[in-house]
């Protein structure tokens, strides 16, 4: 079964990009690498601590290099992420970098031979348009404000070819990350859940001690983790979707990896009811179109 550990994913990462966004501070010039650090260690401490002491796993260390390519691409995505946004919207970059989906569903579809009911591509597909639709939804009622403001964008935020590659390249960094996770885990079965899901978060929380040893000794930048409140929590919630992630990839990639990606439709209903961000008439129907959507997969799941 698929569909409920797709499901658990999708909102605790939905939930991850609350507390990432209340504890984003714009005015921090560490902000981003901060978040890393705290991902790494929660992730570092869930694959010691739940993996290796409670459940006794064997974990075989070579795998943490077979599982590389994998790890590296999801990282690396991130990172390009992380930097772009000093350039572009991100009611323009979210559209963009979350077409990774519809990236996975054709990779799948060709390469490990996947395949789909008509009524589960339609509801994939879906997904993917009501994803795009979103993004540019927003864009509208973010340039709709700032022409009734009559505020300026700042010319670093405007569309340009330079600005516009970083989404893509994050689009097509985490779609290729998918799809090798679909391979592994699903197609060619190379390791294990627990195995893969270990390499990937002690591969994690070496990036994340190299990053805060990074600031510590080369921008003498103090880190307290027990300070980051927020953070902590975006990257529990983070960690817990990535646990059940592995599982849902390992089953069927094909249709799981476009309905987790979806996962921002849970941020926005959350930052509505505790942001008190507000939502037009269109936003709130593409939600419920993809809602439906999640529950045909789901009806097809069961």
């Amino acid at each position: 079964m698929w569909f409920l550990p797709a499901l658990i994913t999708l909102l605790a990462w939905g939930t991850a990009d609350l507390f990432y966004k209340i504890g984003n501070n714009e005015k921090e010039q560490y902000s981003a690498l901060k978040t890393v650090i705290m991902v790494g260690l929660v992730m570092g401490l869930h694959a010691i601590l739940y993996y290796g002491v409670y459940q006794g796993i064997d974990y075989q260390w070579r795998n943490l290099l077979i599982y590389l390519p994998v790890s590296s691409m999801y990282i690396l995505s991130m990172a390009v992420g992380y930097f772009g946004l000093r350039y572009i919207e991100l009611s323009i970059s979210s559209p963009i970098s979350n077409s990774s989906g519809a990236f996975v569903v054709l990779l799948s579809f060709f390469f490990m031979h996947g395949n789909m009911a008509p009524l589960e591509w339609a509801a994939v597909f879906l997904i993917i348009i009501g994803m795009f639709l979103l993004g540019v939804f927003e864009k509208q009622e973010a340039d709709a404000e700032l022409k009734a403001s009559g505020a300026k964008i700042d010319k670093k935020y405007r569309i340009s070819a330079i600005a516009i590659i970083f989404p893509v390249i994050y689009a097509l960094l985490d779609a290729m990350g998918t799809y090798l996770d679909g391979v592994y885990l699903d197609y060619k079965k190379i390791l294990p859940e627990d195995q893969a899901n270990m390499s990937y978060e002690l591969t994690f929380l070496f990036v994340g001690i190299l990053v805060w040893l990074y600031l510590h000794f080369v921008k003498k930048e103090t880190v307290n983790v027990f300070k980051e409140k927020y953070r902590g929590l975006a990257a529990i919630f983070e960690t817990l979707g990535q646990f059940f992630y592995v599982g849902a990839m390992a089953t069927k990639s094909i249709i799981a990896a476009p309905m987790i990606a979806s996962y921002s439709i849970v941020s926005i209903i959350l930052a509505r009811i505790f942001l008190k961000e507000k939502l037009s008439t269109k936003q709130y129907i593409v939600v419920g179109f993809i809602m439906i959507a999640i529950a045909i997969l789901g009806f097809y799941d069961a």
